[in-house]
C-alpha cells in the first residue's frame, strides 16, 4: 500500500471510531461540573499572611522553585563536568550558550555591555525555557481533583507553568524595564538619556513637534511593560488551553465522547508544537528583546 493510501486508511479508521463512539455513547449533555478555568486557579496550599501581604504557597510557587532549582542544577552540573569530547547534553547546552552569547547578546550590545549583562540575560533565557518545559510535564498539582490510591487521595496530574500566570512575566518585565532605563541614565546622564529617545534628523523641527514625538516615545517605553509580559504569558497560557481542550477537555465539557476521539490527535500535535517550538521561541524572544532594550538604551542615538 502506498503512503497516500495508508494516510487515507488511518483517517478513515479515525473517523470510523469517532462515529462508532457517537452511536454507542451518544451525548451526555453539557458537563456543568467541569470548569476548565479551575486548572489555572491558585488555591493556597499553605496560607501565609504577613502584615496584610499574602505570601501563601501555591502551585505557582512550586513551579517557580522547580524552574529555579532545575536551572541552577543543570547549568552547574554541566559546567563542572565539561569534556573535550562532549556528550549530547553538553553539546545541546553549548549550542544554547552560543545562541545566547552570540545571537542574543553579542549582536545587540557593545562588548562592554555584553560582558556586563550576559549573565543576567542568559539566566532569563534559561529560566524561562526551563519554566516553559516543566509546564509541559504532567505533575500531581490539581488539588481540585483527586485520585484515590490505596485509600489515599492524591492530587490529579495536570499541566501548569509559572509563566502562564501574568504576575511572573510582569515581574520579569519590570526588572528589565528598570534595568535598561537605569543603565541608559548611567551611560548618558538623565537629561541626555531622555534626549536619545528622539530620532535623529529633527534639528529643524519646531518644539511642539519634538514634544509630540517625545511623548509617543514615552508611551512606547511604558507599552513595553505590557507587550513583553503579555506576549510570554498569552502564548504559554494559550498553548496550555489548546492542549487542555483538544486532548479531551472539550469532550468532557460538552459530554460527547466522539468529540474526544476527533480532537485528541490535534491535542497531541499542539503538545509537540509547544515542546519543540513555542517553549524555546518565547524564551528567545524575551531574552533578545531584553538585549535590544539594554543595547538601545546605551547607544549614542535613538
Amino acid at each position: 500500500m502506498s503512503t497516500k493510501g495508508k494516510v487515507f486508511l488511518a483517517i478513515g479508521i479515525w473517523l470510523g471510531l469517532a462515529i462508532l463512539a457517537l452511536i454507542v455513547f451518544g451525548s451526555a449533555g453539557k458537563n456543568e461540573a467541569f470548569q476548565p478555568q479551575d486548572e489555572f486557579k491558585l488555591e493556597p496550599w499553605v496560607e501565609i499572611n504577613i502584615a496584610g501581604i499574602d505570601f501563601s504557597i501555591t502551585k505557582a510557587v512550586l513551579y517557580l522553585f522547580l524552574a529555579s532549582a532545575l536551572t541552577i542544577w543543570v547549568m552547574t552540573y554541566i559546567a563542572n563536568r565539561m569534556k573535550q569530547k562532549p556528550n549530547v547534553v553538553q553539546m545541546g547546552m553549548e549550542l544554547a550558550y552560543d545562541l545566547t552569547s552570540k545571537n542574543i547578546v553579542g549582536e545587540n550590545m557593545g562588548r562592554k555591555m555584553a560582558k556586563k549583562w550576559f549573565p543576567f540575560i542568559a539566566a532569563l533565557f534559561f529560566w524561562i525555557w526551563f519554566s516553559n518545559m516543566i509546564g509541559l510535564i504532567p505533575l500531581p498539582v490539581n488539588t481540585a481533583e483527586t485520585v484515590n490510591v490505596f485509600g489515599i487521595d492524591f492530587p490529579a496530574f495536570a499541566l501548569y507553568a509559572a509563566t502562564a500566570n501574568l504576575s511572573i512575566p510582569l515581574v520579569l518585565t519590570i526588572v528589565v524595564f528598570v534595568a535598561y532605563n537605569v543603565e541608559g541614565m548611567r551611560e548618558h546622564g538623565p537629561i541626555r538619556y531622555f534626549g536619545t529617545w528622539l530620532p535623529g534628523g529633527l534639528e529643524d523641527m519646531n518644539p511642539a513637534g519634538k514634544t509630540a514625538i517625545f511623548m509617543i516615545e514615552v508611551v512606547s517605553n511604558f507599552v513595553r511593560l505590557i507587550s513583553l509580559s503579555v506576549r510570554l504569558f498569552a502564548n504559554v497560557l494559550a498553548g496550555h488551553l489548546l492542549i487542555l481542550f483538544m486532548a479531551g477537555g472539550l469532550a468532557v465539557l460538552l459530554g460527547v465522547v466522539a468529540l474526544g476521539i476527533l480532537t485528541f490527535p490535534l491535542g497531541f500535535a499542539f503538545y509537540v508544537f509547544e515542546v519543540v517550538l513555542v517553549a524555546t521561541l518565547q524564551a528567545f524572544i524575551f531574552a533578545i528583546l531584553t538585549a535590544i532594550y539594554l543595547g538601545s538604551a546605551t547607544a549614542e542615538s535613538h
